[in-house]
């Protein structure tokens, strides 16, 4: 279930926990044993508890590497919940390279495993990994995390250091982005405004606004602007629909880049 159609109550609570964290507080959440592995990285139980399987079954759909045999993978802002702990398992199955990118704290939580490599930084800021894999990887995965990286990072230099990484033929998945336009679109629709009255329980449509600056979100310029700096730097780029059993499907989309 899309976290866009949750009670409003519940959206609430998960907007005033995690709505404006960054990476250093992911590295102190990383260190509370008080949160469960979903909260240390952002999200309440509810919406990745017994859902990972299918994200990640979506993920090895689009990043045709994780079934190849001996390649580079490198997954930034991996977090420490059963979805990086699986790309942990395909990698050590396919003889992979994995390089996994965080905080100390968030990496000392996941295992350790044959070809498994863990680095600690805030990428891009690692220019001897990123110079050492110019033109390297095959497969690179940023899940759940490029909204921290427009909210506090620079945008283009966190794109650019992943294409320069980028082998012949690799792909680059940059997966469940927020993206607030394709949540109004929902919410102004017959299905989320039906949705919006069954999970609150109340006879009102939800309030919607369109043309007016969201000065904090990604919105549908930033994702257009992302997918045209890929395909003018010689790299084919889409946005690509989640499946749609994911659990923020109808307000999230992927994009998908790869180097001919």
């Amino acid at each position: 279930m899309s976290d866009s159609t949750k009670p409003d109550t519940e959206v609430a609570d998960y907007l005033a926990r995690y709505g404006n964290v960054g990476f250093e507080d992911f590295r102190r959440m990383a260190a509370d044993d008080k949160l469960s592995a979903w909260e240390k990285i952002g999200f309440p139980d509810s919406y990745r508890k017994g859902l990972e399987q299918d994200i990640f079954l979506d993920i090895a759909r689009k990043l045709p590497a994780l079934d190849g045999q001996q390649q580079i993978i490198i997954d930034i802002g991996a977090g420490c919940s059963d979805l990086p702990r699986k790309l942990i398992d395909r990698s050590i199955a396919h003889r992979h390279r994995l390089i996994l990118v965080d905080s100390a704290e968030m990496l000392g939580l996941l295992p350790d495993g044959t070809g498994v490599e863990k680095v600690a930084a805030r990428f891009p800021d690692c220019p001897t990994l990123i110079a050492s894999l110019q033109g390297r990887v095959n497969a690179v995965l940023v899940y759940s995390v490029f909204q921290y990286v427009f909210a506090e990072g620079n945008t283009w230099a966190f794109l650019d250091a992943c294409l320069s990484m980028l082998a012949p033929g690799g792909s680059i998945l940059i997966g469940d982005i927020p993206n607030i336009s394709r949540r109004k679109r929902f919410f102004a629709s017959e299905t989320g405004i039906a949705h919006h009255k069954q999970f609150t329980g109340r006879d009102e449509s939800p309030t919607v606004s369109f043309n007016r600056l969201e000065p904090a979100h990604i919105d549908d310029a930033v994702i257009m602007g992302l997918i045209m700096r890929c395909r003018n730097a010689g790299f084919d780029a889409w946005v690509v629909p989640q499946d749609a059993s994911l659990p923020m499907a109808n307000r999230r989309e992927d994009i998908l880049i790869t180097r001919p």
